[in-house]
């Protein structure tokens, strides 16, 4: 199918599902997992401005996979359950598609697009609809969530969580862009867009709500009706407090947690993290 056949195809089955016949089903989740799998389709692609288009129609056929699917017991063996949709595999690898995935608990679904270079240290978990460009890695205990878009040569490291996303089918996913660093136990969530060469330190949440003050320019960026929230381009973004106003907040000296953006990237920063291409 080309990519007007396989939209029609999910229009058609989103509105007709209980008249849809099983061969119909059937051929479409073997086409449509296999242009996610081949990265030939995405829940999100960049466009040469700079902006990002948001495919909703990649999302709402994923929605029709799962709804589609019959739980079977996929087991490797008695040591190791495994029981899910059976729409819903591992995702099929070899060694030709040069990713290197750690043996240790992780694992990829099928309708995910991973690169050659990827590296996969365990335990991590790539889920459906996610995007991984090549050289980029999933450290130990990381989460690339559905229909998360992972740019090149970005490092999530250890427990970084990235949001997932499926309903409300119109949300965002979030959009993490080129040569990225993102630090251990960090989330990014509901939308957020990391923009390339950005930094964000040990521990930084960001959501939808979430204000990211910019010390070096001195404003506060937020999202809002019209675009998520967006770290800059080479932006360096920590995990700070600001306080709360009020007699009772500041009688015991109470704070709330603000990400911000403490400088912009330069030549310094980007030597303090070398480190990631010795580890490929």
């Amino acid at each position: 199918m080309n990519m007007k056949e396989i939209i029609s195809t999910i229009e058609k089955i989103n509105e007709n599902y209980d008249h849809s016949s099983h061969l119909e089903l059937q051929n479409f989740a073997e086409e449509f997992i296999g242009l996610l799998n081949s990265g030939q389709i995405r829940a999100a692609e960049p466009k040469l401005d700079g902006t990002w288009q948001v495919n909703e129609w990649v999302k709402l056929g994923i929605l029709l996979l799962f709804k589609y699917g019959k739980l079977i017991d996929m087991s490797i063996n008695k040591h190791f359950n495994y029981f899910d949709k059976h729409t819903l595999p591992l995702k099929p690898m070899e060694t030709k598609d040069g990713i290197r995935l750690v043996p240790g608990g992780s694992s990829i679904r099928t309708g995910s697009y991973v690169a050659k270079g990827v590296i996969c240290m365990p335990p991590m978990y790539i889920n459906i609809g996610a995007y991984v460009d090549s050289g980029s890695m999933i450290d130990s205990h990381a989460l690339v969530g559905t229909c998360a878009q992972i740019g090149r040569n970005v490092h999530l490291s250890a427990a970084s969580q990235i949001g997932g996303v499926l309903e409300p089918i119109g949300t965002r996913p979030v959009i993490i862009e080129d040569n990225v660093l993102i630090g251990g136990n960090c989330g990014v969530y509901e939308g957020v867009m990391v923009r390339e060469n950005a930094v964000l330190g040990s521990g930084v949440i960001l959501t939808a709500s979430t204000p990211l003050f910019d010390l070096p320019n001195e404003r506060i960026i937020k999202s809002d009706e019209n675009g998520p929230l967006v770290v800059p381009e080479g932006a360096v973004v920590v995990a700070g407090a600001r306080a709360i106003k009020g007699k009772f907040a500041e009688e015991l000296g109470l704070s709330i947690y603000s990400p911000m953006i403490i400088k912009y990237r330069d030549e310094k920063t980007s030597r303090r993290i070398e480190l990631e291409d010795l580890l490929r």
